[in-house]
């Protein structure tokens, strides 16, 4: 199981869309060139990301896109199920009811009643990933960014950004 690099791209960009001005937008084509990544692939990735909600687009020449909601209402989560979708990483075929012992008609009917106990622990394990990935806001990376990153670095971003965001 992998991610698309699209949840990647994403990310990166969605944390540049955090310091614009509130009546301003940011266009592909200065998101994709502050990245380096392909200006088509970045569309298909944020038509996505304005389908459910997360960004809004302006648009016509001074368009471009905004995030749809604070920061901090939105997660990881929600940044990797609209890029990915909403299927689940684990899809369970069932095959315990092909094994050998179901062929006799009473153990069969015993093993279709019990829980199918990989099918459990994949549930589990991706939900607490879900969990993790909710508990991440685009509020919590922008501040970890101030953190980590020198300053220079994210004033050069910002500054990047401010120059190229339409209003």
């Amino acid at each position: 199981m992998q991610y698309s690099i699209g949840v990647e791209y994403a990310l990166h960009c969605l944390v540049y869309l955090i310091d614009i001005q509130a009546d301003a937008t940011i266009g592909i084509k200065e998101l994709s060139a502050f990245q380096g990544i392909s200006e088509t692939y970045l569309s298909k990735i944020f038509g996505k990301l304005a389908k459910e909600g997360i960004v809004s687009s302006v648009p016509g020449v001074k368009g471009g896109y905004k995030l749809a909601k604070p920061a901090a209402e939105i997660s990881f989560w929600d940044v990797v199920q609209a890029v990915e979708g909403t299927s689940r990483i684990f899809q369970c075929k069932n095959i315990k009811n092909n094994s050998y012992l179901c062929r006799d008609e009473e153990v069969a009917a015993c093993t279709r009643a019990a829980p199918c106990l990989i099918n459990l622990t994949m549930l589990e394990a991706e939900e607490s990933m879900r969990n993790t990935l909710r508990g991440k806001t685009l509020l919590w990376l922008n501040e970890e960014l101030d953190r980590v990153l020198a300053p220079k670095q994210r004033q050069e971003t910002r500054d990047f950004f401010a120059g190229s965001s339409r209003m």
